[in-house]
């Protein structure tokens, strides 16, 4: 299934879907969005950095597993499985893999870049 084809879809394996190289160590995988909403799975190799970057969105992050050290508007904190975080709108936020890990990120609205 191509990233096109989930719009507004309500029923969506994982394995329909296939996973984007983002960069060495870095992979991402849109599972479903609209207009107003994204999910997203995202996994890091340990060692493999989220730059700082902001974007107009808002978006919240579980922690699925791994350990990350996750800094937001120049406050940083180690996250485990289990864990969540929020970004506000433009805040600079990042992220460094201590530890393989997953997060699961939602977007809203849609981050029209992942497309």
């Amino acid at each position: 299934m191509t990233i096109s084809e989930l719009f507004g879809k309500t029923l969506i394996t994982d394995d329909e879907l296939e996973w984007t190289n983002v960069e060495e160590g870095v992979r991402r995988k849109v599972m479903a969005y609209n207009n107003v909403l994204m999910l997203v799975k995202v996994t890091f190799e340990k060692g493999r950095i989220g730059a700082l970057h902001h974007h107009p969105h808002l978006q919240i992050s579980y922690v699925a597993s791994g350990v990350f050290e996750i800094t937001i508007s120049g406050e940083a904190k180690i996250l485990r499985g289990g864990d969540v975080y929020f970004v506000p709108e433009n805040a600079v936020h990042g992220a460094v893999c201590l530890e393989d890990g997953l997060l699961i990120d939602v977007f809203s609205p849609l981050r029209e870049d992942f497309l």
